[in-house]
């Protein structure tokens, strides 16, 4: 449940795979109602791939599914419609021709802004004939790493008596995350993401999160990472106590490698106390309030 997974071995695909996330995230942005920090844009890991769940679709429901077992994209509406697009090596721009024409197909009331977000090199989806990898095995792999990482961010979403986020998937920045909050405000975030606005910067990080995740970057084979926002003085000097971690000045966060993770005798383990040293490095220099402590009695 804690495969290798190379970078270099999957990067093509793995880009391929976040623009077509990029689209089925883009259709739930435009079929839910708009949750604090944007919660309700990401998708989730269930027991196939990603996940919307379940959506409003006019008179009807819709939950659009990456079955990776059976390397296809699902639709299904709550009516028993159903249409399925194959996962297969192609490129976007076909992707998104297709995907256009099942969305008409099951009257979906919704067009999707048909640029990617969170990229620095952001090619419209009907004219992306650059992208068009699809590695099967290399994305089966990938979920199966979701799977165990989404197990261990639950546990540690358990322990947080405060305001927390699910454990989701973004795929903006192709990452499974999940975040606590003091409950203060913050200060607006100074934006310049790469095509994003900063307006959803703003919104995004409107109070004080502590926010860790998986993403399969950072590392030559993806990383664990948590960052706390502000940054309080003193935070990336923390000596965590948490062998293979450290922060990396160039991302702005700590990171511990995922291949570090896999080749440990208890990899939940070894997440786990990252991810409790972190949040605590965080709290303690930012002087959280007591009563944000989190502790589970």
């Amino acid at each position: 449940m804690w495969p290798a997974l190379p970078v270099a071995a999957w990067q093509d695909t793995r880009d391929t795979l976040q623009l077509w996330t990029q689209m089925v995230g883009k259709l739930r942005m435009e079929l839910t109602p708009m949750v604090n920090h944007w919660w309700n844009v990401p998708l989730y890991v269930d027991a196939r791939g990603l996940t919307t769940s379940l959506m409003p679709c006019g008179a009807h429901g819709l939950e659009v599914r990456f079955d990776f077992l059976a390397d296809e994209l699902v639709f299904e509406r709550t009516d028993g419609r159903r249409r399925a697009m194959a996962l297969r090596p192609r490129t976007v721009a076909d992707f998104y021709r297709e995907f256009v024409e099942v969305l008409q197909d099951l009257d979906v009331p919704a067009q999707i802004y048909p640029v990617p977000v969170e990229i620095a090199e952001a090619i419209p989806f009907p004219d992306d004939e650059t992208h068009g990898s699809y590695d099967a095995e290399a994305v089966r792999a990938f979920w199966r790493s979701l799977v165990s990482a989404a197990r261990v961010l639950a546990v540690f979403r358990a322990e947080w008596e405060g305001k927390a986020s699910p454990v989701h998937f973004f795929w903006g920045a192709f990452d499974l995350a999940v975040s606590r909050f003091s409950g203060r405000p913050a200060p607006q975030h100074p934006g310049g993401v790469a095509n994003c606005p900063d307006w959803v910067m703003y919104e995004a990080y409107d109070s004080e999160v502590s926010s860790a995740g998986y993403w399969p970057g950072g590392a030559d084979e993806g990383a664990f990472y948590s960052y706390t926002y502000p940054e309080p003085a003193g935070f990336r000097d923390r000596d965590l106590g948490v062998p293979h971690a450290a922060f990396d000045t160039d991302l702005g966060e700590f990171i511990l490698p995922y291949r570090a993770v896999r080749e440990a005798d208890d990899p939940g383990a070894l997440v786990l106390a990252f991810l409790r040293a972190t949040y605590l490095a965080g709290s303690e220099t930012g002087g959280w309030p007591q009563a944000a402590d989190g502790a589970v009695s």
